[in-house]
């Protein structure tokens, strides 16, 4: 088993277009599965194998499992070691067992390793810009998913899939997610962007679409000591005859405080 596992990990360091060892070595891996005390069994499948498996079968064009089992497989014909078998319930339940903590912690130190490796030129005017966006992902129909993020009411009851949205924050210089938030399907992004605001820093610069073009938010982002860059939003009236131009491409505008507080 311990030769099985020494094999994959080495493959996996060295396949191409999987910067495992750079970005995710099973060092780090390890470390947070010490600091989180994570119990698992000595098997073929352990949380780094399993894990880099599971990165390698998302960023494949063929994303089925017995894809991801035979490239183990593969990775381990003709090392002198025993093969597993072509199932798939072995990897699959392997995969299920990955404590959400551990993806969790691993995302966050991942993105961060990335942004301390970000040299000025990388930067614009020696500025963070970080994008902010939102979609829907579905997930399995299990009773607790259902309760959790119900499935859209315009679909008949049963027939459907739990459906969430997701907000995320990356990083335009390293193009890594930095922050992630959920909620069920008919929240409106200003609240999932509102919840990544706490991830901000002085002196970043938000990028996103109309979506998160509001005054109260803007206004927020101006007290957090960041600026923001979003296309206005179509609801909202303006002239471009009034303003104070400042070149061909730029104009000064005045945006006057609602009335009406947003309600979060």
């Amino acid at each position: 088993m311990t030769n099985r596992v020494r094999v994959l990990q080495e493959k996996f360091r060295q396949s191409l277009g999987l910067p495992f060892e750079n970005l995710l070595p099973s060092w780090e891996i390890q470390k947070v599965i010490d600091e989180l005390k994570v119990k698992y069994r000595r098997r073929l499948f352990d949380p780094i194998v399993t894990l880099w498996t599971f990165l390698s079968q998302v960023l494949d064009v063929d994303k089925s499992c017995h894809n991801a089992v035979s490239r183990v497989i593969a990775y381990l014909a003709n090392q002198r070691v025993e093969i597993p078998s072509s199932d798939t319930s072995a990897y699959c339940q392997a995969r299920s067992r990955l404590p959400e903590n551990l993806l969790e912690k691993l995302f966050g130190s991942t993105a961060q390793s990335l942004e301390e490796k970000v040299t000025t030129q990388y930067l614009w005017c020696a500025r963070h810009v970080k994008v902010i966006d939102g979609a829907s992902v579905s997930m399995p129909d299990t009773i607790e998913n259902q309760k959790s993020y119900p499935q859209p009411s315009s679909q008949k009851l049963g027939c459907g899939f739990p459906i969430a949205k997701i907000g995320v924050r990356f990083s335009l210089a390293t193009g890594a997610a930095i922050a992630l938030v959920i909620d069920v399907l008919n929240t409106h992004a200003l609240k999932l962007a509102r919840k990544l605001y706490q991830f901000l820093k002085p002196n970043d610069i938000l990028l996103g679409d109309r979506a998160f073009c509001a005054y109260a938010d803007l206004v927020t982002l101006m007290n957090l000591k960041c600026d923001a860059v979003f296309r206005k939003h179509q609801s909202r009236q303006m002239s471009m005859r009034r303003g104070k131009l400042f070149g061909d491409c730029d104009k000064l505008v005045i945006w006057h405080k609602p009335k009406n507080a947003p309600m979060d």
